[in-house]
Protein backbone atom coordinates (compact mmCIF):
# COMPACT_ATOMS: atom_id res chain seq x y z
CA UNK A 1 0.00 0.00 0.00
CA UNK A 2 1.32 3.37 -0.89
CA UNK A 3 2.08 6.07 1.91
CA UNK A 4 0.12 8.70 1.72
CA UNK A 5 1.35 11.98 0.26
CA UNK A 6 2.32 14.55 2.71
CA UNK A 7 0.61 17.36 1.54
CA UNK A 8 1.84 21.07 2.64
CA UNK A 9 0.18 23.33 4.90
CA UNK A 10 -0.88 26.58 3.44
CA UNK A 11 -1.71 29.08 5.55
CA UNK A 12 -1.80 33.14 4.86
CA UNK A 13 0.14 35.44 7.77
CA UNK A 14 -2.41 37.54 9.25
CA UNK A 15 0.05 39.71 10.09
CA UNK A 16 0.84 40.22 6.58
CA UNK A 17 -2.28 41.24 4.90
CA UNK A 18 -3.37 43.69 2.23
CA UNK A 19 -5.61 44.60 0.21
CA UNK A 20 -4.84 44.88 -3.55
CA UNK A 21 -6.17 47.30 -6.29
CA UNK A 22 -5.56 47.21 -9.74
CA UNK A 23 -5.35 50.35 -12.10
CA UNK A 24 -4.26 50.27 -16.13
CA UNK A 25 -5.08 52.16 -18.87
CA UNK A 26 -5.86 48.72 -20.91
CA UNK A 27 -2.94 49.66 -23.14
CA UNK A 28 0.62 49.73 -21.62
CA UNK A 29 0.10 47.35 -18.83
CA UNK A 30 -1.00 47.62 -15.25
CA UNK A 31 -0.07 49.37 -12.14
CA UNK A 32 -1.21 47.16 -8.67
CA UNK A 33 -1.08 48.67 -5.21
CA UNK A 34 -0.97 46.53 -1.85
CA UNK A 35 -2.43 48.69 0.84
CA UNK A 36 -1.55 47.14 4.12
CA UNK A 37 -4.55 46.21 6.36
CA UNK A 38 -5.21 44.62 9.32
CA UNK A 39 -7.49 41.36 10.24
CA UNK A 40 -10.57 43.80 10.70
CA UNK A 41 -9.64 45.30 6.67
CA UNK A 42 -8.83 48.79 8.47
CA UNK A 43 -5.87 49.93 6.53
CA UNK A 44 -2.66 49.34 8.36
CA UNK A 45 -0.18 52.43 8.66
CA UNK A 46 2.50 51.07 10.10
CA UNK A 47 3.65 48.85 7.17
CA UNK A 48 4.48 50.74 3.81
CA UNK A 49 1.85 50.77 0.68
CA UNK A 50 3.64 48.53 -2.23
CA UNK A 51 3.78 49.34 -6.27
CA UNK A 52 4.32 47.09 -8.85
CA UNK A 53 3.91 46.86 -12.70
CA UNK A 54 3.19 44.73 -14.96
CA UNK A 55 3.42 44.56 -19.04
CA UNK A 56 3.84 42.30 -22.04
CA UNK A 57 6.20 42.92 -25.02
CA UNK A 58 5.94 41.48 -28.15
CA UNK A 59 8.90 39.81 -29.45
CA UNK A 60 9.94 37.10 -32.17
CA UNK A 61 9.38 34.29 -29.88
CA UNK A 62 5.92 35.33 -28.20
CA UNK A 63 4.76 37.64 -25.72
CA UNK A 64 6.90 38.39 -22.99
CA UNK A 65 5.78 39.24 -19.99
CA UNK A 66 7.37 41.26 -17.66
CA UNK A 67 6.26 42.55 -13.64
CA UNK A 68 8.45 44.63 -11.44
CA UNK A 69 8.28 46.32 -8.05
CA UNK A 70 8.12 50.24 -8.45
CA UNK A 71 9.43 52.13 -5.45
CA UNK A 72 6.86 54.85 -4.88
CA UNK A 73 4.43 56.06 -1.91
CA UNK A 74 1.32 57.24 -4.64
CA UNK A 75 -0.46 56.12 -7.36
CA UNK A 76 0.98 59.28 -9.47
CA UNK A 77 4.54 58.83 -8.54
CA UNK A 78 3.94 54.83 -9.97
CA UNK A 79 3.32 56.50 -13.12
CA UNK A 80 5.73 58.44 -13.56
CA UNK A 81 8.43 55.39 -12.59
CA UNK A 82 6.63 52.71 -14.38
CA UNK A 83 8.95 53.84 -18.13
CA UNK A 84 11.51 52.85 -16.06
CA UNK A 85 10.40 50.38 -14.11
CA UNK A 86 9.64 48.53 -17.79
CA UNK A 87 13.00 49.34 -19.06
CA UNK A 88 14.82 47.86 -15.96
CA UNK A 89 12.55 44.52 -15.81
CA UNK A 90 13.44 44.42 -19.79
CA UNK A 91 17.14 44.67 -19.10
CA UNK A 92 17.12 41.98 -16.99
CA UNK A 93 14.98 39.78 -18.89
CA UNK A 94 17.42 40.07 -21.78
CA UNK A 95 20.16 39.57 -19.30
CA UNK A 96 18.65 36.32 -18.02
CA UNK A 97 18.30 34.85 -21.78
CA UNK A 98 22.03 35.77 -22.77
CA UNK A 99 23.00 33.82 -19.15
CA UNK A 100 20.46 30.73 -19.89
CA UNK A 101 22.18 31.02 -23.51
CA UNK A 102 25.58 30.92 -22.59
CA UNK A 103 25.17 28.30 -20.32
CA UNK A 104 23.41 25.89 -22.82
CA UNK A 105 26.43 26.94 -24.89
CA UNK A 106 28.85 25.42 -22.71
CA UNK A 107 27.30 22.30 -21.42
CA UNK A 108 29.75 19.36 -22.16
CA UNK A 109 28.14 16.48 -24.55
CA UNK A 110 29.65 13.42 -24.53
CA UNK A 111 28.55 10.86 -27.13
CA UNK A 112 27.38 7.57 -26.97
CA UNK A 113 29.86 5.27 -26.15
CA UNK A 114 30.09 2.00 -28.20
CA UNK A 115 30.71 -1.51 -27.76
CA UNK A 116 34.70 -2.49 -25.86
CA UNK A 117 35.95 1.00 -27.14
CA UNK A 118 36.09 -0.31 -30.98
CA UNK A 119 33.74 2.36 -32.51
CA UNK A 120 30.28 3.10 -32.73
CA UNK A 121 28.31 0.30 -31.44
CA UNK A 122 25.79 -1.33 -34.38
CA UNK A 123 23.18 0.87 -35.67
CA UNK A 124 24.09 3.38 -33.16
CA UNK A 125 25.05 5.23 -36.32
CA UNK A 126 28.55 7.18 -34.01
CA UNK A 127 26.37 10.38 -33.78
CA UNK A 128 26.68 13.32 -30.87
CA UNK A 129 23.22 12.74 -28.65
CA UNK A 130 22.10 15.89 -27.15
CA UNK A 131 20.36 15.93 -24.15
Amino acid sequence: MAAQTELPDVRLDPAAMYREEIFTDRRAGTIRRLTPVTLNGEVDSARPVLFSGQTQLLTPAGVLPLVFEIDATTLEEALQKFPDGVKVALEQAIDEAREMRREAATRIVVPEVGGAGLGPAPGAGGKIKFP
